[in-house]
């Protein structure tokens, strides 16, 4: 009875409340629509410019074939490499690729001719998948060109085949992982502020001096925000299927019990902060600097396994590195419950971890 009453009073406060509705129902269709296509780590309109110095058929066709892949941006035709490498300098180039003299009789002749490339990688990232766009391009073209004498050359005919994502679309990695940021955002930040916040206006001193337990409180905060985390999923889910025709390939009842275990983790992680804060702004920018942490360390926008191995051994200790993996393994490749015991029994432990630090961090008659 003690927990119906608390339950009303909290629904109640957060209908009353003209921002917190809209900031529930309005954060999922706001992350789902935008997120996915500003996190994006895939690499396009590369400006490229080329340096013919050859002026054959053959040459004109690698050119031709470059120009019109999705990858670059054209800026047409240098006429030398110095000039290539003065708009490089000048920030209007990424790529310059030098074609050589004779680059058609090599063809002819069988032979394999050294193309130059030279790529800005001051963003490493752009430069290096820069220069692996325009290899393979003219690794294709000189394979058609010269398939006659194939067998004289270097070449090498390799099968390719993508599984789980057949065309390499990023937003296919990215989505699992952003719905991360809904449940956190919601399920941990929310509750932290909201006790805050009966801090600061000294409602809770009221609660702490009548007989309701700090069970029967802990709870009544956090429950609500649960149900709320839970129906934002169900939005992200349906919209992700809506927009971007993207659906979970695996158990979806897999992906609601691991968001449960993550929103108890995050809920408990904002009671315990909540506890030792005395102004809500003092708890958001804590909240910021473990959320900002955490999101590093889990491998949200970069592979955890190309991290130090110091930054590599924390992860281990970040429960959305769990999360986002059991993301991604349900809804992308499409695996059962015996393919993420390791992802599940991360997220049990920190739940349960988390929760008893909440439970005793809240001194119910300080």
């Amino acid at each position: 009875m003690t927990l119906k009453t608390l339950l009303w009073k909290e629904f109640t406060q957060i209908r009353r409340n003209a921002f917190l509705p809209r900031l529930i129902f309005a954060l999922p269709i706001a992350i789902i629509c935008i997120f996915p296509w500003v996190a994006n780590m895939e690499v396009t309109s590369i400006n490229v410019c080329l340096v013919d110095n050859d002026h054959s058929s053959l040459s004109t066709r690698l050119t031709h074939r470059i120009e019109s892949s999705t990858y670059f941006n054209f800026l047409g035709m240098a006429d030398t490499y110095a000039e290539g490498l003065r708009d490089i300098e000048k920030g209007k180039a990424d790529l310059v690729a030098v074609i050589p003299k004779n680059y058609g009789r090599d063809i002819a002749m069988g032979k394999l001719p050294q193309i130059f490339i030279a790529a800005n990688s001051v963003n490493g990232t752009k430069g290096s998948l820069g220069s692996a766009y325009v290899t393979n391009i003219i690794m294709q073209n000189l394979s058609e060109e010269m398939h006659v004498t194939a067998s004289q050359t270097a070449i090498a005919s390799v099968e390719e085949k993508v599984l789980y994502n057949p065309y390499k679309n990023f937003k296919v990695y990215m989505i699992p992982a952003i719905m991360t940021m809904i449940i956190i955002m919601i399920c941990g930040f929310l509750p932290a502020l909201n006790i805050v916040g009966e801090k600061e206006v000294g409602t809770i001193e009221q609660i702490n001096v009548t007989p309701v337990t700090k069970w029967d409180f802990i709870i009544a905060k956090l429950i609500p925000y649960w149900i709320f985390g839970a129906i934002d999923l169900a939005v992200s889910l349906v919209l992700s299927w809506l927009i971007y025709d993207i659906a979970p390939s695996g158990n979806v009842g897999l992906i609601f019990l691991g968001a449960i275990l993550l929103a108890i983790t995050f809920s408990s992680i904002g009671i315990i902060i909540s506890n030792y804060s005395d102004t809500m702004q003092q708890a958001m920018f804590i909240m910021w600097f473990v959320l900002v942490c955490l999101m590093l360390l889990s491998g949200l926008f970069t592979p955890i396994r190309s991290m130090p191995d110091w930054s590599y051994i924390l992860t281990y200790f970040n429960p959305v590195r769990y999360f986002i993996d059991l993301m991604r393994a349900v809804f992308v490749q499409g695996t059962g419950f015996s393919g993420i015991l390791l992802q599940f029994g991360g997220l049990t432990a920190f739940s349960l971890v988390m929760g008893a630090w909440a439970v005793v961090s809240y001194r119910k008659n300080s």
